[in-house]
């Protein structure tokens, strides 16, 4: 059932039932029913694909094979999901999950995983998506399993697009697309470019965002998935728009509304007609822009979707009602945006309350389909018996009825619990972050203060050595002056006075450093300013140096500079970067270290720090010879509190920190290495 094109999945499905119901194959024929919904959601016909997961649920509850009941829950959970019904999508994802998770089924529960974090994210619940998302990651991971990694890549993607972190919702998507190619699973492919062409348009990059967008619309196409094809057109529409290419965005836009109504996924007939109106409002078309927005609004009636970008929507139509002096119109429409902006928490905490009843509805809707068929097959029996099982059934749902109240009263209660264990569980996580990042600054202080009690040591001893070697001329003044040997006081006098020169010099000498470090060191102020980037990462490798050797006073390590001398200087937060640059060579000599430590007098350690200008970027390059990184860690050290050293020697925050301010200043850290060999940060630069 791997083929891309719907229609012939959907005949190819049929023939496979009818062979399957002929040779009476229970096991054969449920299986192929759950594949079948699969393909009648994607193509829209949901009527068709809850007629066959009632008949496999049917056949696998006779069969009590829980493996396959859990595949029609989450079948189930993904045909209410597809109609924007995620309360009950999770309802069902959860049922699914339950079962897989007794019986370990890890391939099923990396999928449920993944599916059930989309409706959590449908629903702005970010926090729990998530945690599923990485569940379902990390299962895939140690399965090795390239295909489950692709899909919930994705959905980390479209997580983390949602949120607004947009480097890493393109890492994501990125690297699911690319695993998607590798393995030919068109469907995550699709998902992909669909994605990233919302990323793109989101930073203003509109033609690669059209481009991305046409992508997922043709390969929608290919694959006879309308409600994909849809959403791809709409937005390919929406980058020409602001790129004021009207006509032109106008024609696609139609074709999409078009191709929307005929996919029946609500979600896709409100984005597209959305679109639509956004493109009228541009042009200054209010009336036309109310129609569509009504449009999209009508479809969305019935779902379960509280998102903010609905909410923005409203703020357009409210606009749209203002412009045409519909006042009243545009105030309730304001009002539905603010509601929104402001509820949306609320509304899903009271839709998760009162889905605890959906057990009670579902197995009602399964009794009473068993009644209706043990009805059938005993027409001719008595009326008696025929009573007896009326009143059986009504008093099961009166008992039924009493459960499912109890039921809900104790989810209100759950649910109110869970609450309060989040926000005391949120506060404690963000005194902790805190109190991290406070830790990882006042290390770096600590390394930054080792390094300047260095610098300024040598100016200060010989201070010391001048001021005792001039109190023992003075008594000697005083000897000659005694002797009358004034000769022997003129020359003292004469070495007293290159004495106090040489303390002056050394004096402004240690001035000048402190002055320097000060500079270097002050709390930033934000602004950039234009810096000697050669004398900043010189200072910096000098302080971190002598920092690490004031913690470990055997430490050496050869340090080289290979500095272009046309660098010159650039527009940066100085004590910004300069942090970066300690942290980086700080580590550095640590990875030396703990290499001199097992291999022993032949191995030398050796840093490196280069700088090179190049046409509209400067790099700031550091290397060591040191242990190395390994591959499956290099893909984590920017994330925050993720650390290789032991408990208690180090936050986890440095290179994120680092990775964070190099951003800040539009540019980029990356890090290229090889275990036992060494490793070396390339910092790039905007000119």
């Amino acid at each position: 059932m791997a083929n891309q094109n719907l229609d012939s999945a959907i005949s190819l499905g049929k023939m496979i039932l009818q062979d399957a119901v002929k040779a009476n194959y229970k096991l054969g024929e449920g299986i192929t029913r759950i594949r079948l919904a699969n393909n009648y959601c994607f193509k829209g016909d949901y009527a068709a694909a809850a007629t066959d997961l009632a008949a496999a649920s049917a056949i696998f509850n006779t069969l009590n094979d829980s493996a396959n009941i859990s595949r029609v829950f989450a079948a189930y959970g993904m045909m209410n999901g597809m109609q924007t019904r995620y309360d009950s999508a999770i309802y069902f994802y959860q049922k699914s999950i339950a079962i897989d998770e007794r019986n370990n089924f890890k391939e099923e529960l990396s999928r449920s995983y993944s599916n059930i974090a989309i409706s959590f994210q449908m629903q702005s619940n970010f926090t729990r998506a998530l945690q599923y998302q990485q569940k379902s990651l990390q299962l895939a991971e140690e399965r090795k399993d390239e295909s489950t990694q692709a899909r919930t890549l994705v959905n980390i993607g479209i997580t983390y697009k949602t949120i607004g972190d947009l480097t890493r919702a393109e890492q994501s998507l990125l690297k699911a697309e690319q695993l998607a190619k590798k393995n030919n699973i068109k469907v995550v492919e699709l998902y992909a470019y669909s994605n990233l062409s919302t990323v793109y348009q989101t930073r203003r990059q509109h033609e690669k965002a059209y481009a991305y967008a046409m992508k997922s619309a043709e390969l929608g196409l290919e694959m006879g998935d309308q409600g994909i094809r849809s959403t791809g057109l709409s937005k390919a529409a929406a980058a020409l728009a602001e790129q004021h290419r009207y006509a032109e965005a106008e024609k696609l836009i139609e074709q999409a509304v078009a191709v929307a109504d005929s996919s029946r996924q609500p979600l896709n007939i409100y984005q597209t007609n959305n679109t639509f109106g956004s493109i009228n409002k541009a042009q200054g078309r209010y009336k036309e822009a109310i129609r569509y927005y009504e449009k999209g609004f009508a479809v969305m009636s019935s779902t379960d979707i509280y998102d903010e970008q609905i909410g923005e929507s409203y703020k357009e139509l409210s606009q749209c009602y203002e412009n045409t002096g519909e006042y009243k119109k545009s105030l309730e429409a304001f009002k539905l945006y603010s509601l929104i902006k402001d509820s949306v928490i609320s509304k899903e905490n009271v839709r998760k309350a009162t889905e605890t009843s959906m057990n009670f509805e579902f197995e009602k809707k399964q009794q009473a389909a068993a009644a209706a068929q043990e009805q059938k097959d005993a027409v001719a029996s008595a009326r008696q018996l025929a009573l007896m099982i009326g009143l059986g059934c009504a008093l099961l749902l009166i008992i039924g009825i009493f459960v499912g109240y109890r039921n809900k009263l104790k989810a209100y209660a759950m649910l109110r619990r869970q609450k309060e264990e989040l926000n005391i569980a949120f506060t404690k996580l963000r005194q902790t972050q805190a109190q991290l990042v406070h830790a990882e600054k006042m290390a770096s202080l600590g390394e930054l203060t080792a390094g300047i009690a260095h610098e300024i040591q040598n100016p200060l001893n010989f201070v010391n050595n001048f001021s005792e070697v001039s109190a023992e001329m003075a008594d000697e003044i005083q000897e000659a002056i005694t002797r009358n040997d004034y000769e022997e006081v003129q020359l003292l006098a004469k070495d007293i006075r290159e004495n106090l020169d040489k303390i002056a010099h050394h004096g402004k000498r240690a001035d000048a450093i402190v002055k320097n470090m000060l500079q270097h060191s002050r709390t930033s102020t934000g602004t950039k300013e234009a810096t000697d980037i050669n004398t900043l990462v010189e200072e910096y490798m000098r302080l971190s140096y002598h920092g690490v050797r004031a913690k470990e006073k055997s430490f050496n390590a050869t340090l080289n500079t290979n500095f272009d001398a046309g660098v010159g200087k650039v527009d940066i937060i100085p004590q910004d970067v300069g942090r970066v640059i300690l942290n980086l060579v700080t580590n550095a000599l640590h990875a030396t270290g703990e290499k001199k430590k097992n291999a022993g007098d032949t191995y030398e350690p050796v840093v490196t720090v280069g700088t090179q200008r190049l046409k509209d970027k400067i790099l700031v390059t550091v290397q060591d010879n040191g242990s190395g990184i390994a591959d499956a860690i290099k893909e984590k050290i920017f994330q925050p509190f993720f650390t290789t050293k032991p408990t208690g020697q180090g936050t986890g925050l440095g290179l994120s920190l680092s990775y964070d301010i190099i951003k800040a200043h539009n540019g980029d850290i990356t890090v290229a290495s090889a275990v036992n060999e060494g490793t070396t940060f390339t910092i790039e630069l905007p000119v």
